[in-house]
Formats: C-alpha cells, structure tokens, sequence
C-alpha cells in the first residue's frame, strides 16, 4: 500500500528523474532559494523544482498534475504580488534558465524564460542592437512581456509584448508547443497582454532594434513646482518624437521631503537633436539636480535600483490616466505630500507613440489609446507598520479613481482588485477567456489576473 503523501511523491519521482539537487523541499537549501523581490510575500510552496531543461519543466507539469499538486511559476521573481509562490504548491523555477542566443543579422534574440532584462541587454549590446525591457534590469522579460511591458524605449518601439514574435510554451497537459503568427496563432495573441495565464513560456523570440546608444539620466525639481512641470510637460510632449520616452512622477528628496522627477530617454540617432529636446524638459522648471547624458542602455537599467532593493516589503496600486486632468495632478501632489515611508513612490509610465498605432484587436492588451500607467509604490522596512504603508496606497489609488480609465495594468493589478480586473483587458475580455478555456481548460496557470468568466 503506497502512503506517500503527494507532495513526497512528486518530490521523489522529480529527484529521480532530474536529480535531488534540483527538487527542493523545506530546509536550508529551500530557505536560500525561497526569497523573491518582495519582502512582504510569505507564501510557503511545498517545493522548488529548479529547471534547466524544458523537459525538466516538462517533467515538473506532468507530476504536479497527475498528483493534484497545484502550480506556479517562477522566473525574475519581481511581481509584487508573489504569484510565483503558490502555498501548497509546486513552484516551477526557471531562475537558471536566462540564456539568449543573439541573430544579430536578423535582429532577433531567443531568451530563455526565467532572463531579466540586465541578462538580454549584455547579449544584444555588444551588437549594437537593444531589446524593450522594463525600467529595471532585474526584472524578468518573460512576466514583463506577457503582461504589456511599459518601459524605456515604449514610444520609439512599443511595448515588450509588442516586440514578441514567437515563443515555445509547456502546456497543462505537459506538451511542449511552438507558437508565433502562423503557428497556434491564438495562444500567440492571448501571450500578448494575456499574461502567463496558459502555460510554461521556456523561451521567447523577441525583436531587437539597431540603437548602440541612449540620452538618458534624472532630472530632479523643487515640488513646489509640480503642478507647472506638469501642465508644461503636457505641451511639450505632445510635440516630442517617439524617439523620446519620459518616465515621470514622486520620490524623496534628500530632505526628506517629496520631489518632482523626470527620467528623459533619447533612442535615436541623431543624439545632438534629442538632446535638445531634453533640454527643453529640463527648462520647464529649475532643477534642483540633472544628471542625463549619453550612455549605454545596460547603464540605464541600473537608475532606480536603490528604489527596488530586494528584501523590502511592497504593495503597489495602479490607475491608468488619459489625460494629467487638474483633479488626477491635484491627487498625485495630495499623494506626494501624504507619503508614509521614504522609499515609497510613484512613477507615470507615459503610453505614447508606437504601441498607440498597434489595432486594440491585434493583441491581448486592453488598453492602445495614450494614456499614463499610474504606479502607486508603498515601501517600507520588514519592522514597520504594513497597514499604515498599504492604506497610503489604497487611498492614492481610490483619490484617482474619478480621472481614471477603467481598469488597470494586468502586471501591477493584485488579485483582489475585482473590479479594475473585470474591465482590465476592455473589448478583449471574451476572446482571451475562449483562449484560456482552449489551452488550459482546468485552471492550471494563474499568474496576472483575468476577468471572471
């Protein structure tokens, strides 16, 4: 009579297949592995399952399956939410799986699913080619690209998910499939923007752009002088070209008092042209410090990681903005001066320019007219008072509310935020929903959130 606990059998028959070293259960080695971005998750998986192959991750579907073990994936670690852990669970961990091969003459890379954007840039650099990644280098491409992927080089090139043309995925069923345009072309479009609501993403082929070199850098102004900044900022960006990208919002000054920011990034050729146009945004107000010039992008990536140390406790609130009305500016200054902790934050990702001209049916994601991507960053030390941190958040966010679009980023969106989720992915919704219920009719996979059925 077998009286193996699930757990114990899947952990004993994925040791035999890939090796104990790989499989881990609760202990030191466990304890070492466990920690993602956010301090604050506490989820406890049964065991971590450390791929290298995707037959490993085969192997790894196919037991937690036929074992009723539930699943979740695990590849930069950086959602806030934690859904890479799944209490109970078996946690697919592709944190060694981050190669990327280079085609420099086709501009394509294939990225291995658990690379963050730091390990595609050191490929595709040298080649003076550049990938769409998040702000930060630390941030997985693979959950940053199946959510939208804002970023540095949004409105020159669009959004990560914009630059996918193709991936190989493992299935529920334990299958692997190879999917782009002509190949399962709608789990192709339910990739884009649906998130890893379908399957293990083992690889990505992503677009690479002829760019050797960036402008970019911080320009810090007096808060005093926000609600001016940002009516002229309103102005001038209507003019800018796509090759300009400008990441604005609150942090903390080194007074402790809250300062305006704006991170400038210049992706075209002619650097001498773009940085005028920098300059332009420098002299909307007078800059308590402006540091931007040329530099690599592998540079770049690196300019908010004080702002995203690993081990602190998070929550983050999002609002999508159509226009920067004079109540939405009214509820980000009230924010800025309400702050509860230092390191807490919010950054305006400007959706503008190339990802605005992609048809709202072409892909998952919900949301192709410009618009400005509110994230509402609490942060604060493991020792201090959660609630007081999470409700500046919730307030911030509920203060936008009334200038708000409906819904949100599926990739900041928490589970339980019902009603940002149900209008998150708009006219989108029901075909998404028919692809989830063709490729993973059991639920196996839940990473961003969907809409309910």
């Amino acid at each position: 009579m077998n009286t193996k606990s699930p757990v114990a059998a899947v952990a004993d028959l994925l040791a035999a297949q890939l090796g104990a070293e790989r499989v881990l259960l609760p202990g030191p080695a466990y304890d070492d592995a466990l920690p993602i971005w956010n301090g604050a998750v506490t989820s406890r998986p049964a065991l971590l399952v450390r791929c290298r192959w995707v037959s490993d991750v085969q192997a790894v579907v196919r037991a937690a399956r036929e074992h009723g073990l539930p699943l979740s994936v695990r590849g930069g670690g950086h959602d806030w939410a934690g859904r890479a852990l799944r209490d109970g669970g078996v946690v697919v961990d592709l944190s060694e799986m981050r190669s990327v091969e280079v085609d420099a003459a086709a501009r394509i890379a294939t990225v291995g699913g658990g690379a963050v954007g730091a390990d595609v840039t050191a490929a595709v650099e040298p080649h003076g080619l550049l990938a769409a990644t998040g702000t930060v280098g630390a941030v997985g491409l693979t959950g940053l690209t199946l959510g939208g992927g804002y970023g540095p080089l949004m409105a020159n090139v669009g959004l990560a998910l914009d630059n996918l043309i193709g991936a190989d995925v493992v299935l529920a069923d334990g299958r692997l499939v190879s999917t782009d345009a002509n190949n399962e072309p709608d789990l192709f479009w339910a990739l884009r923007g649906g998130g890893g609501n379908f399957g293990v993403v083992t690889s990505l082929r992503i677009k690479l752009h002829p760019i050797s070199q960036v402008i970019a850098g911080l320009i810090f102004f007096p808060w005093s002088q926000t609600e001016d900044i940002w009516d002229g900022y309103v102005d001038l960006i209507a003019e800018a070209p796509d090759d300009l990208t400008v990441q604005t919002g609150v942090l903390t000054g080194p007074d402790g008092n809250p300062t305006l920011y704006m991170a400038p990034v210049w992706s075209g050729q002619d650097l001498a042209y773009g940085q005028k146009w920098i300059d332009r945004f420098q002299q909307l107000g007078t800059p308590l410090m402006a540091q931007v010039a040329p530099m690599p992008y592998s540079a770049l990536l690196g300019l908010f990681d004080a702002q995203i140390a690993n081990g602190r406790h998070y929550e983050i609130k999002t609002r999508p903005l159509g226009h920067l009305t004079t109540g939405a500016v009214a509820a980000l200054i009230k924010a800025g001066e309400a702050k509860t902790s230092p390191t807490s934050g919010i950054v305006l990702h400007h959706f503008r320019g190339a990802g605005t001209r992609v048809p709202l049916g072409e892909t998952a994601f919900g949301l192709r007219r410009e618009h400005f991507t509110v994230e509402i960053v609490a942060a604060w030390e493991p020792d201090e008072d959660a609630e007081l941190h999470r409700g500046w958040a919730a307030e911030t966010s509920a203060d936008l509310e009334p200038f708000a679009l409906p819904g949100g980023y599926p990739n900041l969106l928490g589970p339980d935020e019902t009603a940002q989720i149900a209008e998150a992915y708009g006219e989108n919704a029901e075909r998404l929903l028919a692809v989830k219920k063709q490729f993973d009719s059991d639920g196996v996979f839940t990473a961003t959130p969907l809409p309910p059925q």
